[in-house]
């Protein structure tokens, strides 16, 4: 199974990468493909849109955290909108 989860890159400053990763790996192991960007104390949020929603399609869980990112980053307010112009 494959999770969206946090993978932490600062040393001193916390600041996070969004991966596609498998359950069994651990917080800092090989990911599958990097997704995104989150710097907490900045507050600023980078998503590569369209690989976020492959693996959503394929069935990837996004960890509660990484939801609230996404949810705050308006991510599915864009989804909904680009299946609906998909539909049309």
């Amino acid at each position: 199974m494959v999770k969206l989860r946090l993978k932490r890159c600062g040393r001193k400053q916390a600041v996070y990468r969004i991966v596609a990763i498998d359950v069994r790996s651990r917080r800092e192991g090989r990911d599958l493909r990097k997704v995104g960007f989150y710097d907490p104390i900045k507050n600023q949020t980078c998503l590569n849109v369209p690989a976020i929603l492959y693996f959503l399609e394929k069935g990837a869980q996004p960890t509660r955290t990484v939801y609230d990112i996404l949810r705050k980053a308006e991510f599915f307010k864009e989804k909904e909108r680009t299946l609906s112009l998909l539909k049309n």
